[in-house]
């Protein structure tokens, strides 16, 4: 299925599988990649050592085109960028805007350039400073998000910019594929719906404690990292929304050491980082200390498999998905109902 996306990354099929932290790691891209689409390799949660690393694994694995997702805040972005250009990677995505300097050095050296937005406005300031697609996600997706649907914020994005525009939040099947292209949009972008397959290395058990929940099964919080925040409903998330400010902080404390014995970031570097997400925001210092150690509670979570102790981060898809396919099985199912949907609208 060709659309702007496809000629724009040179992927085979408009759908794209998000670089979840812990969670879209070399076997997971590279299974979407073979499969037609465009795999992201999640770095923000690796070290640089780990993303040359995992940049390897990936071109062991595949030899389609994939992208890497960064930090655009991160100390070390610059060398990381070059690193993605030394390695011939196709695409870049940024959760945050990038700077207009590192848009500029990855598009010279002809890697394409794909940041996140929330709104309308975000996507025409990164537009302008030339970045060649957008990602935009409604409030139904997973992790941090926002409150505006995707069916209402979409229309808005792709009103606003005249570069390719993709679709998430709420997306799993052919149909919601056909309604994005509808609506201007090309291509989708899951998350959850990659985390639920064979490739993903998230384990089986936490697979099917997603599994069992229903459409209500997420709630969005800010006892996290003080943003907002979409995960599975926990006894972990009850615990940090009923805690206490000096339980709270006690517990972040707590957690940050654990990220920083495992990153060796220093602690000055964590503060940095969690006053960087505080900045105009009403956070307290315990949410900054929570911010800048997130990862840590996702890790535990994704890669640890405990459901106690973990933040699972989901969309509200989670509560229609029962099955785990293959990446494969995944994308040919999607790309094969939008066509027929698409068809059965425009019969010839």
């Amino acid at each position: 299925m060709e659309t702007a996306l496809t000629r724009l990354t040179g992927v085979r099929h408009p759908v794209v599988q998000t670089g979840m932290g812990w969670v879209a790691g070399p076997r997971l891209v590279a299974a979407v990649a073979n499969a037609g689409g465009l795999g992201i390799l999640a770095s923000a949660t690796m070290t640089f050592s780990e993303l040359a690393a995992a940049l390897a694994e990936v071109r062991e694995r595949t030899d389609a085109p994939f992208g890497v997702n960064l930090r655009a805040d991160a100390v070390d972005a610059g060398s990381r960028v070059d690193l993605l250009i030394t390695e011939g990677v196709r695409v870049a995505s940024f959760a945050l805007a990038p700077r207009p300097e590192l848009i500029a050095r990855l598009k010279d050296a002809g890697v394409v350039v794909i940041p996140s937005v929330g709104a309308a406005r975000h996507a025409e300031k990164v537009a302008a400073w030339g970045a060649d697609a957008v990602l935009v996600q409604g409030g139904e997706g997973g992790g941090h998000t926002g409150g505006v649907a995707t069916t209402l914020l979409l229309p808005t994005v792709v009103d606003a910019v005249d570069i390719p525009v993709i679709a998430a939040g709420g997306f799993f099947d052919g149909r919601g594929l056909a309604a994005a292209l509808c609506y201007g949009a090309a291509g989708i972008a899951m998350g959850t719906r990659f985390l639920l397959t064979r490739e993903s290395t998230v384990p089986e058990s936490v697979k099917q404690a997603y599994l069992s929940r229903g459409l209500d099964g997420t709630v969005v919080t800010t006892c996290v990292d003080g943003l907002p925040h979409r995960v599975l409903r926990t006894e972990l998330v009850s615990q940090l929304e009923r805690a206490g400010p000096v339980r709270g902080f006690l517990a972040a404390v707590r957690n940050a050491a654990h990220f920083r014995a495992l990153t060796g970031l220093s602690w000055g570097a964590m503060v940095r980082e969690g006053l960087a997400m505080r900045h105009g925001r009403d956070l307290t210092w315990a949410q900054v200390i929570m911010a800048a150690n997130t990862p840590m509670l996702l890790r535990a979570g994704l890669v640890e498999g405990r459901t106690d102790a973990g933040v699972l981060a989901a969309g509200q898809v989670v509560g229609v998905l029962d099955n785990l396919p293959t990446c494969e099985e995944v994308i040919t199912a999607v790309v094969g109902d939008a066509t027929t949907t698409l068809q059965h609208l425009n019969p010839p």
